[in-house]
């Protein structure tokens, strides 16, 4: 029976040393690679093609929701699990859209995580207990009231991502060399946040990126 090909991305590397030993202690499963964050996600997906990409939300330069739109939309078969210390609504919503195949908190138990990779090995979702009752709650609090629209998601994949960039304090440039685009091509994405959000400056992209989640303060 061939393994399940692992790849973890997370920024902290004790945690990413602490889930590579503890998957090798299962033979089913195969360590494709690590990241630390959410462009080398994308690069690494490309380069080792893995199964599964163990992926952590809130990660430097690009975050896993990012990451995780960039990785469905060119390689659609490369499976996410979130594993995520968040569990707020906003995420879970908006990376059940982005196409995750599970979602699971970080205080679960490790037979929690292997459960959850083998379900998603095998085509299944998974979503932590937690996270379950948040997604019923959600799907019963929409279905009976009015469908309020996100401004948010009127922006495009890229826009995404360059608005959580401008977020955390990146100039145009850095922005520009991150993405592997033009700073010409970052000003445009960034006006057409601004038209689409109605928020013409900085400060407030930020405040709203705050609002949002796609930012934590640090606490």
């Amino acid at each position: 029976m061939s393994k399940i090909k692992v790849m973890i991305a997370d920024d902290h590397a004790l945690v990413r040393e602490g889930i590579m030993a503890f998957l090798r202690m299962h033979d089913d499963i195969e360590i494709a690679g690590e990241a630390a964050n959410g462009l080398e996600a994308i690069q690494k997906a490309k380069e080792l093609r893995p199964d599964i990409i163990l992926m952590d939300i809130s990660m430097p330069e690009l975050g896993g929701i990012e990451a995780t739109l960039e990785i469905k939309k060119t390689m659609p078969e490369i499976k996410i699990l979130i594993l995520t210390q968040y569990d707020d609504k906003a995420y879970v919503s908006r990376l059940l859209k982005a196409g995750v195949s599970g979602y699971i908190l970080k205080h679960a138990v490790g037979t929690d995580l292997i459960a959850a990779i083998r379900a998603v090995s095998q085509g299944e979702s998974y979503l932590h207990s937690s996270i379950a009752s948040k997604v019923i709650d959600g799907y019963l609090g929409t279905s009976s009231g009015t469908m309020v629209e996100d401004p948010y998601e009127r922006l495009t994949d890229r826009e995404k991502q360059v608005l959580k960039l401008i977020a955390e304090g990146h100039s145009h440039k850095e922005i520009a060399t991150m993405l592997t685009i033009s700073v010409k091509t970052v000003i445009a994405h960034q006006t057409n946040i601004s038209e689409k959000l109605d928020i013409r400056s900085r400060a407030g992209l930020i405040k709203f990126a705050i609002y949002k989640g796609i930012i934590k303060l640090e606490t």
